[in-house]
């Protein structure tokens, strides 16, 4: 979590369990700026019975609102993505209507295995930019945009066909193993 305003964008996440214990977060996201330009604190995604909400600040480094550059964000947003990636297991980039995502989601599930599920339709208007920010990063535009151990796997169809050759368990198991 970030402590100051120094930077035009800053992007916090928080994890909550409860409505209160998530409201107690965002409040203390909002009090970590004193400029009070916390424009929106928006559901993320969702990992097991945890939600993780993205805090946007826009402040200058005086402490005062102000505008930003798409690319600043974009750079910010890639970086998060990144980051996202990096430090959990198995990320599916879905939408909540998507007929592929729903079966990759569900294979995951079958396999017994949570992987951290970021809904882009519900994150309002950076779900389009998010999106144009994966495809930046893997050159893929569709959903879902599945990654295991940091690595970027591909949509539906790769999924599956890894599971059928019997690569997706060992992927995962690797992935979700600690280093020895």
């Amino acid at each position: 979590m970030a402590e100051s305003c120094g930077r035009r964008m800053v992007i916090l996440l928080t994890v909550g369990t409860s409505s209160l214990r998530v409201e107690h977060r965002i409040a203390h996201v909002r009090a970590k700026f004193p400029c009070g330009g916390v424009r929106s604190v928006l559901p993320h995604c969702r990992m097991g019975m945890k939600s993780i909400f993205l805090a946007r600040s826009i402040c200058s480094a005086n402490g005062d609102s102000s505008s930003h550059s798409s690319s600043s964000f974009g750079a910010r947003m890639e970086e998060s993505v990144r980051k996202t990636v990096s430090e959990n297991p198995a990320v599916v980039y879905s939408k909540t209507w998507c007929s592929y995502s729903m079966e990759v989601k569900s294979l995951f599930n079958r396999l017994g295995y949570q992987p951290l599920v970021i809904e882009l339709d519900e994150l309002g208007p950076q779900g389009p930019q998010l999106q144009k920010v994966l495809e930046r990063i893997t050159g893929q535009f569709t959903v879902p945009n599945v990654f295991i151990g940091g690595i970027h796997i591909g949509g539906c169809t790769d999924t599956v066909k890894l599971h059928h050759k019997g690569e997706l368990t060992p992927l995962l198991s690797k992935a979700t193993s600690p280093p020895v």
